[in-house]
């Protein structure tokens, strides 16, 4: 995925990973959300419980618009899934918002492993889907 190459993605832990093989054949889902906002904090434990059945297969990069790196943090450890994150202040959240034309959050946005884009609806078929395995079938097709 171009737009990621050569950058560190970071767990809660602080280990960091390189992008391309953390990602390596995998589903991602770019997760812009942030602490502040009441509908995402409705939305990330949704998508937590469906990341828990999935992540053989799908992978989840958060995009925080947090104010400061301590709000993504404990946002992060009050209620998101054992996923990525771009370091706070990282430019690539710019240009993640920028190419899957991001403009309100809560927003998912689902891409091939090569970064095609596949639904920017991600948020609304977690949201309505009650099968979590037919959700990453259906974005396969």
């Amino acid at each position: 995925m171009d737009i990621l190459a050569g950058m560190k993605l970071e767990k809660l832990d602080k280990s960091l990973v390189d992008a391309t093989e953390a990602l390596a054949g995998k589903l991602v889902g770019f997760y812009f959300s942030a602490h502040w906002c009441p509908p995402c904090r409705g939305f990330t434990p949704i998508l937590k419980d469906f990341y828990e059945e999935v992540n053989e297969e799908f992978e989840i990069v958060f995009v925080s618009s947090d104010r400061s790196e301590s709000d993504l943090k404990m946002y992060m450890k009050e209620c998101h899934g054992d996923w990525y994150h771009i370091p706070h202040g990282n430019g690539a959240k710019q240009k993640l918002s920028t190419k899957y034309g991001v403009s309100g959050i809560p927003a998912l946005i689902i891409v091939k492993p090569d970064g095609t884009e596949i639904t920017r609806d991600g948020r609304k078929d977690v949201q309505m889907g009650t099968n979590p395995k037919a959700i990453i079938a259906k974005w396969k097709d």
